[in-house]
């Protein structure tokens, strides 16, 4: 009984999240510009200067990996990047995918500089602007609205990974496996058909929700055979999906 009353808690947690994190990234996605300063952020984070630099990346180049120098933070501006964490064996969990208009790298913003606990792999090609420690530290202190967008995108991270956390906690593979689905398909590029992800493996789709390959190939197989996707090269979700999400 208790258990059933924290499921349904749990159900009602995930949706206010999921509603306030919709509302916190559109927020964050339409800069305005700062009246005070003149500064926009937009024409900021579009073009080059001192301390920021435009670079890109093929597919499956590695911005930067794990015990290199905190020293920089990426802004997306098109493409997919994977950030994982690779075990001293080996082993590699994908713990986030970064869509375009997303920081990434954020560990610069420490008060110390510190060494990348993470590594970043473009699963696109990219193209990011590149803005060094001290320059991102002085934007942030000195323009508002540069602040509030990076304050935003930060706490909109944090209940993400509340959700996640909670979704790890109180649902079933299955649920997990179609919740992933839906977030991936909703974080779509603009312009982009809303139901096809960006192509990725079902190893980083076990990993980023606890579970194995075997596990989440049936579950796809079956989410296939009920027409809630469709999969060659990648994956098109269908917001039939959401049954599976729903269901206790």
């Amino acid at each position: 009984m208790i258990f059933k009353i924290l499921r349904r808690r749990a159900f009602r947690y995930n949706a206010l999240i999921k509603r306030r994190l919709s509302v916190l990234v559109s927020r964050s996605q339409k800069p305005m510009p700062d009246r005070a300063t003149g500064f926009d952020v937009d024409a900021y984070l579009a073009t080059t200067g001192p301390g920021r630099r435009i670079v890109h990346f093929k597919k499956g180049s590695v911005f930067f990996s794990q015990g290199d120098p905190a020293d920089c933070v990426y802004y997306l501006r098109k493409g997919r990047v994977k950030i994982s964490v690779v075990s001293s064996a080996g082993k590699e969990a994908t713990i986030r995918l970064v869509a375009a208009r997303d920081f990434f790298g954020e560990k610069a913003m420490e008060a110390k500089l510190g060494q990348r606990v993470t590594r970043a792999t473009a699963i696109a090609e990219c193209t990011a602007l590149c803005i060094v420690r001290s320059e991102f530290i002085r934007v942030m202190h000195a323009e508002q609205s540069f602040s509030y967008l990076f304050s935003s995108f930060l706490l909109a991270c944090t209940i993400k990974t509340q959700a996640d956390l909670v979704d790890q906690l109180f649902n079933r593979t299955e649920k997990r496996l179609a919740r992933l689905l839906l977030m991936l398909a909703e974080s779509s590029r603009p312009g982009e058909d809303d139901t096809l992800i960006p192509q990725i493996s079902q190893e980083a789709l076990a990993s980023m929700i606890g579970s194995t390959r075997p596990r989440v190939n049936a579950f796809m197989n079956r989410f296939r055979k009920l027409g809630f996707v469709e999969y060659d090269s990648r994956i098109r979700v269908h917001k039939t999906l959401l049954h599976v999400f729903l269901r206790d």
